[in-house]
């Protein structure tokens, strides 16, 4: 098991396969880096796929202090994680939550960027109600995992459903630190991105495909795919589609 350690203390959970040009994958809320299981075969032929679990969630460690999980930390991690794989740049990109953080990494280290994955995404808000709304909500999602436990999971997405952890009390931290906003940073810097990016939504992940049109439609050139069939765990609902989908993104890069 690779665990990689960070300065404040925390240990992550990482997997390298494969060799070449780099990819980051980061998975949604609750969910590990299991949930890529689907897509290392096919990624990892020609490049060096790295896969992680966030603070809080999987293998990696899930702190008692809530000031270790935020935004700023995770996107520290991401950076840290392609220091110790000895990339200097990388395709970034992840599901929901995972592809949030790519969006907000991108914001503080565009250079190590060279393209970006958006999965099933939200950009955020610029409406400070909005986001009072979404973060009531994911206090409440934190207080069913410290009322309820890892039971929770059950009721979730295929990506939820099959993820392990160790801490439903790090899923809860996560929540109120992690998946909480604070600022309209990342939805206002959309028109600024530079890279190649595709954002790619499942066509009944309802909640998600207004998002979905909106990024497509604020980050200069974007591509979008839609994957016919699939819910908000795209890759694992039709693999076949979204594997196929990224790999035709990914090859347009060279």
């Amino acid at each position: 098991m690779t665990m990689l350690k960070r300065d404040d203390g925390v240990s992550l959970y990482y997997e390298v396969h494969g060799s070449g040009p780099t990819i980051l994958l980061t998975h949604g809320y609750s969910a590990t880096s299991q949930m890529w299981r689907g897509q290392v075969a096919e990624l990892s032929r020609d490049h060096q796929l790295v896969l992680w679990d966030m603070r809080g969630h999987g293998r990696s460690d899930s702190p008692d202090d809530p000031a270790l999980y935020s935004e700023p930390a995770t996107v520290a991690d991401m950076a840290a994680l392609l220091d110790a794989v000895g990339a200097t740049a990388a395709v970034v990109g992840g599901l929901s939550l995972g592809g949030y953080m790519s969006l907000a990494f991108n914001r503080v280290h565009a250079d190590r960027v060279r393209a970006l994955l958006i999965i099933d995404t939200g950009p955020g808000y610029k409406n400070d109600q909005a986001r009072d709304g979404w973060n009531a909500t994911s206090i409440r999602t934190a207080e069913r995992y410290e009322r309820d436990g890892l039971a929770v999971l059950e009721g979730g997405s295929a990506e939820r459903r099959t993820a392990r952890h160790t801490s439903a009390r790090g899923l809860a931290l996560a929540a109120r630190g992690m998946l909480t906003q604070r600022d309209a940073g990342v939805i206002t810097s959309l028109p600024d991105i530079k890279v190649p990016s595709i954002v790619v939504v499942g066509s009944e992940d309802k909640p998600f495909l207004a998002a979905s049109d909106y990024m497509a439609s604020k980050i200069p050139g974007a591509k979008k795919a839609v994957i016919d069939g699939a819910g908000h765990a795209a890759n694992i609902d039709r693999p076949e589609a979204f594997n196929a989908a990224i790999r035709t993104f990914i090859d347009g890069l060279r």
